[in-house]
């Protein structure tokens, strides 16, 4: 089923400043892949939201790599899965995206490594439904139509809440659409309910009071994952071991100062304060290796989505982990 993007209700939303032109992007860096080697510059894939946003805010990772002539160029993406895919054909080197996305990446072959996680952060997507909908449990989305930017973080909190509604993924009607054009479907009532994160989760909360059917607490994770390129990651260990080191200096700082955070994301995104402060509520802060315990979840998502035939083979998350010699 297609959903046809209604231009009248979402021209001048903020959301739209969530979105970029993610086919140009990915070209371009086709083409300029060797001169951007060639000038040592780190190319970050981000989402304009969470710790990569922060770190581009305030500056100290420029600051730096300058000291190692390197130079830093940010690439905005819609989302997770296009974010990969860049980072799969060499327009980017690194960027940050939920637990989906590197699932199904790996899946159609791209060759990424993961190099860090983020704490849980169950709250910070959710299956929403319009402020008047009759729809009061997860269960009553049976036969309903259901918006998701297919291969996102949000795709395993959805089959999760399904099976602990006792409901089969082919009992509701997916439909994958981008977060811009999921929220307009979702405001015109094409579709019964939406599987989002933050910021577009509390943007829809405030903005349209949209109501919170189910979020991830006690149904998943929802980490935020650091990836990058392996043949990049191989070449450049020091750099890798510097975009960390000051991703976790950015966390610590962030989960200390919420007030500052609001600011800046608020500035880069477009949206009010509130909406942001809402979200930043919600996120988790601090940086961390890729433990066995974050391997096993990962894992058992992955052999989910193979057994739901989502992914067209089963996959090792194992291979996909890159070891930095301190």
């Amino acid at each position: 089923m297609t959903i046809s993007h209604d231009k009248r209700q979402t021209k001048r939303r903020t959301l739209g400043l969530l979105s970029a032109a993610a086919a140009g992007v990915i070209a371009s860096g086709i083409t300029n892949f060797a001169q951007a080697q060639a000038q040592k510059t780190l190319r970050i894939g981000f989402q304009k939201y969470g710790t990569l946003t922060i770190l581009k805010g305030r500056g100290t990772l420029e600051k730096r790599l300058a000291g190692h002539g390197i130079d830093v160029k940010w690439t905005e993406f819609p989302a997770g899965p296009v974010l990969l895919e860049g980072l799969n054909v060499g327009s980017i080197d690194f960027g940050t995206v939920g637990e989906a996305p590197p699932i199904f990446a790996q899946a159609a072959g791209a060759n990424l490594v993961y190099v860090a996680s983020e704490p849980p952060a169950p709250l910070a997507e959710a299956i929403l439904v319009p402020k008047a909908s009759t729809i009061k449990a997860v269960a009553e989305l049976k036969g309903k139509r259901v918006a998701l930017n297919k291969g996102s973080n949000v795709h395993y909190l959805l089959v999760r809440a399904l099976e602990k509604a006792g409901l089969k993924y082919t009992d509701i009607q997916t439909i994958f659409l981008a977060p811009a054009d999921a929220r307009a479907a979702f405001e015109r009532g094409s579709v019964d309910a939406w599987v989002i994160w933050d910021p577009f989760l509390a943007a829809a909360e405030k903005q349209i009071g949209a109501r919170i059917l189910a979020d991830g607490t006690g149904l998943v994770s929802n980490r935020q994952f650091f990836l990058a390129a392996r043949p990049y990651a191989e070449k450049n260990p020091g750099i890798i071991k510097i975009l960390i080191e000051e991703l976790d200096k950015v966390d610590a700082w962030s989960s200390k100062n919420l007030k500052e955070v609001v600011a800046i994301l608020s500035a880069q995104i477009g949206l009010e304060p509130a909406v942001v402060d809402l979200a930043a509520q919600r996120n988790s802060y601090g940086v961390t290796p890729i433990s066995q315990a974050v391997i096993d979840e990962q894992q058992k998502i992955a052999d989910t989505f193979a057994d739901l035939k989502l992914i067209p083979k089963k996959i090792s998350v194992k291979s996909a982990l890159l070891t930095i010699k301190q």
